[in-house]
Order: structure tokens, then C-alpha cells, then sequence
């Protein structure tokens, strides 16, 4: 008999969770058994979960039977783009006019960090990237400060691993801040921090800066970034990293 009390409900919400979690970890879409192993549930109670996920456009299957993340996802976290822009553009702002530099706006997607927001410096010498491109992760400061906020497991399959890297990103841990020094664009450095909502890390705000002008003020930059985090986490109901 199918549960219909409150409890059953959460439970059908959690198991939906894995189900997508799952497929997240396998692009390439999973069949019906394998799905069923990765999330350990019997294939008769994968097969409904999926029927339902696809009623809503978050699944799909493929005519040879795998299962895939579907197109109402990329909607959806759209959505939460446009949410995030909303709610964050005053701190943005703010930080913006304190420290005079470029303030960017960034999402975890995938192996990349992607620019989903930017409020441009009035210099004539200034750092921009057009919204909507993508970065390396572990090259860019809003890149290392969202890794370093994710478990070591999550990190190792996002990005090589790297000694060097891993002890960056315990340092980041450490202090809340992630440094990029002219390693992705020459001439061109940044600090970047870690987003949080009560669910954990979900943005990264950053201040790219030509690196002579950040040579000269990088502690201004670290102390307001702080601050902003801090207050963009809050906005969000979440906690500082």
C-alpha cells in the first residue's frame, strides 16, 4: 500500500534527490539497473521515481534505455540564476562602490565556475568577463573559493588531482579566501569567497583587478570582500564560509 502520510512524502523527496543526484554524476545517462545500484533502491521503486521525474521534465530517456538529467533542470536552474542575481545584486552593488573594481557574480557548473552576474569598475583599466562564460576551476579565484567549499570527493571529481592545489584549497578553507594571481589571465589577478544558502555553497562573489592596481590595494579588497560574503550568505539564510 502506497504511504501517503507526511513521512512517506519526505521520504519519496529524498529518494527523488539521490535519483538526480545520480544522474548528475553520469552525463552519459544510466539504464534502469545501474540507476538502481548507484542509489540503492529496488529497480521496481527506481522505476516509479523515474516515471514521476519525467512526468516534470527533470528526467529523460533515451530510445536505448538511459536515463538522463532533463531539459526542465537547465529551466529551473535558470530560475535559480535569476533568483540569485536578484537577491545578491544590492551586496553586489555595494561592493562595487567600496572598492571601485569589477564585482562578478559566479555559479559552480560542472568542471567550471560561469559568471551569472557583473557589475563593471569605471575605470578606463579594468577587469570584465561577459556574463555567461565559463572559467576553469582551479585557475580562478571564484572557481578555488567554490572547490574548497565542497567535500574532498566532490573536488576530486570535478578537477585533477594536484598537491599543490589540495593545499591551496585547505588554506581557503583556513581563511575563507581564494587568490588567483595572474593564473588564468596575465596581467589580471582577483579574491574571490564562497556564497552560502542554509543548504551550502551555492555562488561565489569575486574582485578581478590588473594586477598592478591589486598589488597595491589587495588588503582593501580581502577586508570589503569579506564583508560582502558574509552579507550574501546572510541574505540567503546561509553561513559565511
Amino acid at each position: 500500500m502506497q504511504d501517503t502520510t507526511p513521512r512517506g512524502g519526505i521520504q519519496a523527496i529524498a529518494r527523488a534527490g539521490r535519483v538526480l543526484r545520480a544522474l548528475e554524476a553520469a552525463p552519459e545517462g544510466l539504464t534502469l539497473a545501474a540507476l538502481s545500484t548507484a542509489v540503492d533502491l529496488p529497480k521496481s521503486t527506481v522505476h516509479r521515481l523515474v516515471a514521476a521525474l519525467t512526468e516534470e521534465e527533470l528526467v529523460t530517456t533515451s530510445p536505448d534505455g538511459a536515463i538522463r538529467l532533463g531539459g526542465g533542470l537547465v529551466r529551473l536552474g535558470a530560475a535559480t540564476r535569476r533568483a540569485l542575481r536578484h537577491d545578491l545584486r544590492p551586496v553586489l552593488a555595494q561592493l562595487r562602490d567600496e572598492v571601485d573594481e569589477t564585482v562578478d557574480l559566479s555559479v559552480l557548473d560542472g568542471p567550471s565556475v560561469r559568471f551569472v552576474d557583473q557589475l563593471p569598475a569605471e575605470h578606463r583599466l579594468r577587469a570584465v568577463s561577459a556574463v555567461g562564460v565559463a572559467f576553469p576551476l582551479h585557475t580562478t579565484a571564484n572557481g578555488k573559493a567554490l572547490l574548497a567549499a565542497l567535500p574532498d570527493d566532490a573536488v576530486a571529481a570535478l578537477v585533477p588531482r594536484d598537491a599543490a592545489l589540495a593545499a591551496e584549497l585547505d588554506e581557503i578553507r583556513r581563511t575563507g579566501i581564494a587568490f588567483d594571481r595572474e593564473e588564468h589571465t596575465e596581467g589580471i589577478s582577483a579574491v574571490g569567497t564562497a556564497v552560502h544558502d542554509a543548504a551550502g555553497p551555492v555562488a561565489a562573489i569575486s574582485i578581478p583587478v590588473p594586477t598592478a592596481r591589486f598589488a597595491r590595494n589587495e588588503a582593501r579588497y580581502v577586508a570589503a570582500l569579506r564583508v560582502a560574503g558574509a552579507a550574501a550568505s546572510a541574505r540567503l539564510g546561509g553561513a559565511a564560509g
